[in-house]
């Protein structure tokens, strides 16, 4: 029988293999569960039966889970009934091992670390192994498997990976609540009561959206030849022009007025679009432009607003008939490198 020590708090074990792991941690956690049912709620927002290493931890977790759920006793006695006939659990002593793991549970205020503990080096095997997989797909010449291809389905994993554990923070206070509204009207108070939000350069635009906020999504719809692109991209060369680099409210660094613009135009050329932007800058007909038609001080009001256009942040991509995961992916990169704070696709057909 495999009996539990009195642990120090434990230190991140890797088997041979190179599989990080830590079973004291997990038995631990598991202890201060089945001793304490109220803990189930500290750690229930981090932890899945799938992050235990142990299978038999995971089906000890997954059992008082749902006995929990059900406002059911979980204890040593309790999960007996259910675990008796389990072969793992057997191996380790039978029911005799959840009574261990009880009797060695740590003390309530540790469990919350434990559980962190546990999530972490879950993604980190988890790391592991979709850097097998992609190693393996590469090594292996296929036909029907593009190297583009597989850059793109390894980064769709890794950010599935990374976006585990963004669960929603619940409930909140009122308080809470208010206090961040009043956050926003001071931001905009600030601005003489302009707007919370990164300014289109559209005066009335702003008076209608408070600006445009992060996680808004704005559809702009109309007729065709209506100038919806026309809108669009002057929307985004104002963020872009306005862009300023500091310090935000969160004391993080990233863009304190304006922004960096990723464009996706799938209907029109990077080169149409700089000219339809050249031309409002400019205030010149983008036709004359293209045709050369204008004088010398219309031109000299081109190379100025060139110069402006080099300096502002703006990205465009005008691959053509781009599909979704693509589009993310190149999103998603486009952020890595350079930041992205408002993202333009025109259009969405």
């Amino acid at each position: 029988m495999n009996e539990i020590a009195n642990l120090q708090p434990p230190a991140n074990e890797v088997t041979p293999l190179g599989v990080p792991h830590s079973i004291e941690a997990e038995q631990q956690l598991l202890g201060a569960i089945l001793t304490n049912n109220d803990l189930f709620d500290r750690v229930a927002q981090i932890l899945r039966a799938e992050h235990f290493y142990d299978p038999v931890h995971a089906r000890i977790f997954e059992t008082a889970a749902a006995r929990i759920a059900k406002n059911n006793l979980a204890s040593p006695v309790t999960l007996k009934a259910f675990l008796e006939d389990d072969a793992g659990l057997a191996e380790l002593g039978g029911p005799a091992y959840l009574m261990r793991l009880a009797g060695a549970a740590i003390s309530s205020f540790a469990v919350r670390d434990y559980a962190e503990m546990i999530y972490d080096l879950a993604i980190r095997r988890e790391l592991i192994e979709v850097g097998h997989d992609i190693a393996a797909k590469a090594a292996r010449v296929d036909v029907q498997s593009e190297p583009k291809e597989q850059i793109v389905e390894a980064e769709q994993k890794l950010y599935a990976l990374a976006e585990q554990g963004q669960t929603e923070q619940g409930f909140q206070s009122f308080l809470t609540a208010v206090t961040d509204a009043v956050k926003v009207a001071n931001a905009a108070y600030q601005r003489e009561g302009g707007l919370a939000g990164v300014s289109t350069g559209l005066i009335d635009m702003d008076k209608k959206l408070g600006g445009l906020h992060r996680s808004d999504l704005l559809i702009l719809a109309g007729r065709p030849s209506m100038g919806k692109t026309s809108l669009a991209t002057n929307i985004a060369f104002n963020i872009a022009r306005a862009y300023k680099k500091g310090i935000t409210n969160s004391g993080e660094e990233g863009a304190v007025d304006g922004g960096v613009v990723g464009f996706f135009s799938l209907e029109m050329s990077a080169e149409q679009l700089a000219s339809r932007i050249l031309s409002e800058v400019a205030e010149i007909p983008s036709n004359q432009i293209r045709r050369g038609d204008f004088t010398e001080s219309e031109f000299r009001r081109i190379v100025d607003a060139a110069k402006e256009l080099e300096a502002a942040p703006l990205f465009i991509d005008d691959t053509p008939a781009l599909p979704i995961s693509q589009l993310a992916a190149r999103a998603r990169r486009l952020k890595r490198t350079h930041g992205l704070d408002a993202l333009f696709v025109d259009y969405l057909q």
